[in-house]
C-alpha cells in the first residue's frame, strides 16, 4: 500500500539530524514537525520571523498572534526568538538553514522544481520559495507521486514555471524515496513503500531514474 501523508512526513523526518536548523514548507511538509525523532534536537525556522517554533497548540493554548508562514497557529518555546523578515531571509539566503522540506507540483529528473504557481490560477506570490531552494543546504521534496488526474509529477522536465533549477536533493512520495547523492548524477530509487513494486513506480513516473532497492 502507498504511504499515507503522515507516513510520508515520518519518512521525511528520518532525514533530520541533531542540531539542524530546518524550514518546513506550507501544506504536507508541516506534518514533519509531528514526527521529529525524540533523540534529536532541531530548530524550526519560519519565514515570517520566528526561530524555534513549538508544537501545534491544543485548543486552550491557541494564540492567534502566534502563526507560521502558512498562517497556522503554533506555540513558542523558552528559546524562541523573533525578528523581522529581513533577518529571516538573511538566514535563508546566507546558507544558515540546513534543510528545507517543501511541497511541489512538479520535479524534473535534473533536480528542477516547480512549486509556486499554475498559470491561469490566482497567484498570491511566490513567498520565500525561490529563496529557500537557492539558499538552503539540502532540499527535500514531499509530494504525492501523481496529480489529481493520475499524471506523473516526477517528470523529464517541468512544464510549470520553475522555482529553482538543479536544486532538489531528495524526493519522498507516497510510493517511495528517490535520492540524489550528488548533482552530477541522476535520482536513484532507494526505498519503496510497503507493497509497492518498481514496475508500479516506473508506470507512474516520466523521469529517468536508477534503481537501488
Amino acid at each position: 500500500m502507498p504511504w499515507t501523508r503522515d507516513q510520508m512526513a515520518a519518512r521525511a523526518a528520518e532525514e533530520l539530524e541533531d542540531g539542524f536548523y530546518v524550514n518546513l514548507g506550507i501544506g504536507m511538509p508541516t506534518l514533519v514537525a509531528n514526527h521529529v525523532p525524540e533523540h534529536i534536537d532541531i530548530t524550526l525556522q519560519s519565514e515570517n520571523g520566528m526561530l524555534g517554533m513549538g508544537p501545534y497548540p491544543t485548543e486552550d493554548e491557541v494564540d492567534p498572534d502566534l502563526i507560521n508562514a502558512g498562517k497556522q497557529t503554533i506555540t513558542q518555546m523558552r528559546r524562541t526568538s523573533y525578528f523581522g523578515s529581513d533577518d529571516s531571509f538573511a538566514m535563508i539566503r546566507g546558507g544558515h538553514i540546513d534543510m528545507s522540506i517543501l511541497g511541489a507540483m512538479e520535479v524534473a529528473e535534473n533536480g528542477d522544481i516547480a512549486n509556486w504557481m499554475i498559470p491561469g490560477k490566482m497567484v498570491k506570490g511566490m513567498g520565500g520559495a525561490m529563496d529557500l531552494v537557492a539558499g538552503v543546504k539540502k532540499i527535500v521534496v514531499l509530494m504525492d507521486h501523481t496529480n489529481k488526474a493520475g499524471e506523473p509529477k516526477f517528470l523529464k522536465s517541468c512544464t510549470l514555471p520553475l522555482t529553482g533549477t538543479d536544486v532538489v536533493d531528495m524526493i519522498v512520495t507516497d510510493l517511495g524515496v528517490f535520492g540524489r547523492p550528488d548533482h552530477d548524477s541522476g535520482f536513484r530509487l532507494i526505498e519503496l513503500a510497503p507493497g509497492v513494486t518498481v514496475d508500479e513506480v516506473r508506470s507512474k513516473t516520466e523521469a529517468a531514474f536508477e534503481v537501488a532497492v
